[in-house]
């Protein structure tokens, strides 16, 4: 994702992103240790999508609590 498209987004959009990307990524480490992946630098993109994400709630005055809080109220389990 380019962080113009990311800059667009509303806070709530962003943090849903942001939970499924982190989802995503969990889902694909696991996978790695089980079997080789078809894309292994997708791990990398996952990453960097999120730090990118973090950086621009971070600029909009989140906090690493609130988006913790958040992603516990209202992230997939």
């Amino acid at each position: 994702m380019k962080p113009s498209e990311l800059r667009n987004m509303t806070d709530e959009e962003l943090l849903k992103t942001y939970c499924d990307l982190k989802e995503e990524h969990f889902n694909l480490r696991m996978r790695k240790v089980i079997e080789t992946l078809p894309n292994p630098l997708k791990l990398r993109t996952l990453r960097r999508d999120l730090a990118r994400i973090l950086t621009i709630l971070r600029e909009r005055g989140y906090t690493k609590e609130k988006v913790k809080n958040w992603e516990k109220r209202y992230g997939r389990k």
